[in-house]
């Protein structure tokens, strides 16, 4: 198929990219009861070897979601392991300690994957609406190690030189704080939705997800 693509459309995605990015910011506010924003947010093709040379080395948390329908591809949340333990206890509510040492327990595992439900699900509903389709997305999974690693760990990737990159820096006010969202859609399939946007949409309102809680 050919992946020629209306300019004024591709604007809109790319409004409809950054929205999904502020709407993740907004969710993890209201998840800390500090203010968070978007500090950067890039669209890319990269060849998968050097997404995992800027990912790193150092050992990070990834809470990684399957896409089950066009695009297809996945949503990657990453942070490090002490903003990690800072979320799920704000999403335990004090229900429990947080772990000793390196390791996470049960606990603060289920914490983050169902921070990453909420998360994914308030990004793509909002890419949903704009794109007039559904996205059915698979259960969150955790993974705990060197940040290209857990690239590796997702799998399933495209037979192509690159792949298709949104990553945006989600930060709180104080600083202390922060998340990188990966998105890795299937270049195709996003095309093809893309084709199907209409010029009137309204990225901002189309993309408003509400509150998570």
């Amino acid at each position: 198929m050919s992946l020629e693509v209306d300019v004024r459309k591709l604007d809109l995605f790319n409004q409809m990219a950054k929205e999904g990015s502020s709407t993740v910011a907004d969710h993890l506010g209201q998840l800390t009861g500090l203010d968070a924003g978007v500090r950067t947010s890039q669209i890319n093709f990269l060849d998968i070897e050097d997404v995992k040379t800027h990912i790193g080395t150092d050992r990070r948390v990834g809470i990684y979601v399957t896409l089950e329908e066009a695009p297809h591809g996945y949503v990657l949340f990453m942070l490090e392991p002490a903003d990690s333990k800072r979320l799920a206890g704000a999403m335990m509510g004090g229900m429990g300690d947080p772990s000793e040492g390196e390791g996470f327990s049960e606990m603060e595992r289920s914490a983050m994957q169902e921070i990453g439900n909420i998360m994914t699900s308030g990004f793509i509903d909002g890419w949903a609406n704009v794109l007039r389709t559904t996205i059915d997305m698979g259960t969150p999974n955790f993974v705990y190690g060197p940040a290209n690693g857990i690239v590796d760990e997702m799998g399933g990737w495209p037979d192509s030189e690159l792949v298709f990159v949104i990553n945006s820096r989600i930060t709180v006010d104080d600083g202390d704080l922060g998340m990188t969202v990966y998105t890795f859609p299937e270049l195709a399939a996003l095309v093809d939705l893309i084709q199907n946007i209409d010029l009137e949409t309204d990225v901002a309102e189309d993309t408003d997800a509400g509150d998570v809680l």
